[in-house]
This record gives C-alpha cells, sequence and structure tokens, in this order.
C-alpha cells in the first residue's frame, strides 16, 4: 500500500480505535457493508484526508488486526483495558511517535466525510490548540432535547465551555419547544484532535466529578483546565451502534 502524502507542515496522524467486544454490536467493526468491512471504509474514507500524514487502525483483538493487514491498511495492537477511544489513541500514539496532532477517527461511521477530518486539523494549524472537536447547528426541537445528542456551548473564540446531555443554555422565559427560533444551539460531533503531550496529558488524569455526572470524557479535560478548540461543520455521517443501525444502512445501498 503506498503511503498518505504529506501535505502539511504539522504532522498529523489519524487513528481509528476499534474493538471488538461491544456490548450492543459485538465484531462491529468486521460487518460487512455492501462487499467491504466497516473498519475499512472507515480506513479508507480517512485516507482521503488532505491533512493526515498517516492512518491506522488501533485494536485489541487479533481478528480486527488480522483483517486489516489483509487489506493493506496500519494496525496497532493495544490493551483490552482501556476505557475509552481515547485511551487507546494514546497508547496507538506512543507506538507510532513523530506525530504533531493525533485526530482519533470514530471506527463506526461506515462513510465519514475526510472533510470533516480536515477541517478538525485545520484547527491545529493555530499552535495554541490543545484540543479540537467539531459541532453541528441543531435543527430540531427533537433533537435538542435527546440525551444520546451532547450540547455545546462555545465562548467567542471558538471554544467549548460545557458539554451537557440537556438544552444548554436554558432559556429562561420562552417555551423549550421556540428555543430554535431564540438562539443557536449545537450538537458535538464525537471527532477529537489532540496535541500529541496533551494526549498523552489527559490520559493520565483521574475522572473528574463533571465526567461522572454527563457521562462526558471531554468534561475530564474541561475541568482540569485544557481549552478545546471547536470549529462549526454542516456534515454529519451516520454511526453504526446497532444491528438496526446496520439495516438502515444497508437500505440506503450507498456505495463508496
Amino acid at each position: 500500500m503506498s503511503e498518505p502524502v504529506q501535505k502539511n507542515s504539522i504532522r498529523i496522524l489519524g487513528l481509528i480505535p476499534a474493538r471488538y467486544a461491544s456490548t450492543r454490536f459485538p465484531g462491529k467493526p468486521l460487518i460487512d457493508i455492501h462487499g467491504k468491512s466497516m473498519i475499512q471504509r472507515v480506513y479508507e474514507q480517512a485516507l482521503k484526508s488532505s491533512t493526515l500524514s498517516d492512518v491506522a487502525v488501533a485494536t485489541d483483538d487479533d481478528r480486527i488486526l488480522e483483517h486489516v493487514m489483509s487489506f493493506g491498511g496500519k494496525v496497532i495492537m493495544t490493551s483490552s483495558t482501556h476505557q475509552s477511544g481515547t485511551d487507546r489513541c494514546a497508547e496507538a500514539a506512543q507506538k507510532l511517535p513523530g506525530f504533531d496532532v493525533i485526530i482519533n477517527i470514530q471506527g463506526d461511521e461506515p462513510y465519514i466525510d475526510s472533510r470533516q477530518i480536515d477541517l478538525l486539523g485545520h484547527c491545529f494549524a493555530d499552535p495554541q490548540t490543545e484540543l479540537a472537536t467539531l459541532v453541528k447547528i441543531i435543527t430540531s426541537t427533537e433533537e435538542l432535547n435527546n440525551i444520546n445528542s451532547p450540547k455545546v456551548i462555545l465562548n467567542k473564540n471558538l471554544e467549548a465551555l460545557y458539554f451537557s446531555r440537556t438544552p444548554i443554555p436554558y432559556l429562561r422565559d420562552k417555551n423549550n419547544d421556540t428555543w430554535l427560533s431564540h438562539h443557536t444551539y449545537y450538537k458535538h460531533i464525537g471527532v477529537y484532535g489532540y496535541r500529541s503531550d496533551i494526549l498523552k496529558k489527559i490520559t493520565a488524569l483521574p475522572v473528574s466529578l463533571l465526567e461522572k455526572a454527563e457521562s462526558l470524557e471531554q468534561l475530564r479535560w474541561l475541568e482540569n483546565g485544557y481549552k478545546i478548540k471547536v470549529a462549526i461543520t454542516d456534515i454529519e455521517t451516520k454511526a453504526i451502534d446497532t444491528p438496526e443501525d446496520l439495516m438502515n444502512i444497508l437500505k440506503e445501498k450507498k456505495i463508496l
């Protein structure tokens, strides 16, 4: 396999965490989607990014390891005890040194748009950026009130102030079903970028009180004083969390 062409003075590594033992959908990285596994589709989409210097899968399972090698992908074996994709990326980054920035690419979005990865990568053109993520404007009240879709509020420098599963800010004098007409709300798109030294530091932090309260790991970083740069995207791709999600993807007959 030919190496991705480096098109950026900052060396950025795209890492795709992939574990086999998913509670809701065991083995999902290896599921077939129109003739290719999900992990292969994510990998190939990541290779289209103009900002990444290299791409690798970080896994804890020999079946995924062997499969990625079979299609010519780069893959790193990591511990099975990691609690999050961020932790898995941190171990893989130590085994693949020499990169300035690590981008954590969700392994369950087979049609992730490389423009999202590029948008995140561009955040690190500013040497002050420690961490970065993406948000998208919320357009429906149903989405606004969905606790499985974290919301985020921003400061004027496009940095995250707080993430929550509940709608923030709360509009005290307005009915909830009219909030979107009075304020711009953002949902979090769960792809992260980290400077390599910052990734090492944040994964050494203990779980924080805010993180426990909301079950959102990024609150640990904010609570410890780290800044999270935010880029606004109008693109959102579908994740596969359950067999039902897979059936819906297959019905769309989208092939890349």
